[in-house]
């Protein structure tokens, strides 16, 4: 759900500006999308030193194109137009509907825990990339916001739905815009790439915990990648794409459907926590909570909060999610059922001590 879902999201980012640079028409998006889909997960299906060398490639672009944003951003002079912000309706206009937007722009930074298995020392090195990871991000989105505040101004983002096409147009005309939109299909096919080979190895790992699907565990020793994991996500993100091609904004369409999930599972995560450290006291901690248990109680305050922000907002795409999600709870209980009768067959053919 989160992961195919995300994918499927930043696949339409991909294709609305890819459409804008060479139209295709009415489905041009879905069309960018499905293939932006195909070419990534065919990369990451060939080997994992494949996909890690073009991660580096389009990493350093999209820095070097965030970098140019906020240069010309400070250094550029802003027009003196005055602007005439759109009216904003005041029930609509909750702090956690914003939030759900705002935190999906961070989104990603959970997804280095996904790689714990080929981490190195990930007891030690784990919080270094996470915490590390976050700063750099908070800094560099820090930086662009201020360099579009200082030439737009607040009116003039309020009233504009792609402000750094808008900011760039200003002070580098429309060889600004351009850039603007190369930046962030780069962008987009960096974070496709990213959650294409995460997400792979989500469900890899799963496949070891229960028997149903166990073939999603064979890991293809040639490439050093789960390439039936693979498979298994690329096609289901592109029945997201066609299901987001009937939808007027397949971007919005995938929110909806993923972003209540999303805060329902970070809500159960905290829980998990709880229950955890009361169910096993003496299990030893491979990592320390700070200030526990004030850190894991306001983190699923929270989770909640974004969680029913997600589903106000996402409406009946948001319940058709979650109902997907929950329609996975009879595998888990047919896999309890399983296990417990290999246990009571076993206990009856093993002699007595």
């Amino acid at each position: 759900m989160i992961q195919t879902g995300a994918i499927a999201a930043v696949a339409f980012v991909f294709g609305d500006y890819a459409n804008q640079l060479l139209p295709l028409g009415q489905y041009g998006p879905a069309i960018y999308a499905a293939l932006s889909i195909l070419l990534v997960t065919g990369i990451n299906i060939i080997g994992t030193v494949e996909s890690k060398r073009l991660q580096l490639v389009v990493t350093f672009l999209e820095l070097g194109a965030i970098a140019t944003i906020i240069l010309f951003g400070l250094l550029g002079t802003p027009e003196s137009t005055i602007v005439t912000p759109p009216s904003i309706d005041p029930d609509t206009a909750i702090p956690g509907i914003a939030m759900v937007f705002v935190l999906l722009t961070y989104g990603g930074w959970n997804e280095t825990a996904y790689l714990s298995g080929e981490l190195k020392n990930p007891q030690r090195n784990m919080a270094r990339v996470l915490i590390l990871g976050t700063c750099i991000l908070v800094l560099l989105y820090l930086l662009a916001n201020y360099a579009l505040l200082s030439i737009l101004g607040l009116d003039g983002l309020r009233a504009s739905s792609a402000v750094a096409t808008d900011m760039m147009h200003q002070v580098a005309g429309p060889f600004g815009g351009k850039l603007v939109s190369i930046a962030i299909i780069i962008a987009a096919i960096s974070t496709l790439n990213a959650t294409v080979f995460t997400g792979a190895r989500v469900f890899y790992s799963i496949s070891h915990d229960l028997r149903i699907g166990s073939w999603l565990g064979i890991w293809d020793g040639r490439g050093k990648t789960p390439a039936n994991a693979q498979i298994v996500q690329g096609c289901w993100a592109l029945v997201l794409i066609a299901l987001g091609a009937s939808h007027p904004d397949g971007f919005t369409a995938m929110v909806n459907y993923t972003a209540p999930v999303f805060w329902g599972f970070m809500l159960l995560v905290g829980l998990a926590l709880f229950i955890l450290r009361w169910r096993f006291p003496a299990q030893p901690l491979p990592y320390r909570v700070p200030l526990y248990p004030l850190t894991p109680l306001l983190f699923v305050l929270f989770c909640s909060y974004m969680l029913y922000s997600g589903v106000m907002y996402a409406g009946k795409a948001g319940w058709i999610g979650l109902a997907i999600l929950a329609a996975g709870l009879p595998l888990l209980l047919l896999q309890k059922t399983e296990a417990q009768s290999v246990k009571t067959i076993s206990s009856r053919f093993t002699p007595p001590k």
